[in-house]
């Protein structure tokens, strides 16, 4: 049995909340180092990307 089909759905939801507040916790640091180093052409891509995280 995989470990997908032991697991709830309710476990799965969960899961996956933690997996996008691990991906936001890691682009909001990415995005302050970029600020800090005044770098627009790697700030304007995080920012697509954090875009891209909500859609």
């Amino acid at each position: 049995m995989s470990i997908m089909n032991r697991n709830s759905p309710k476990s799965l939801v969960k899961l996956n909340q933690v997996h996008k507040a691990n991906i936001e916790k890691r682009l909001a640091h990415r995005l302050e180092a970029a600020r800090s180093k005044g770098d627009q052409d790697l700030i304007k891509s995080l920012e697509a990307e954090r875009q891209e995280l909500y859609e």
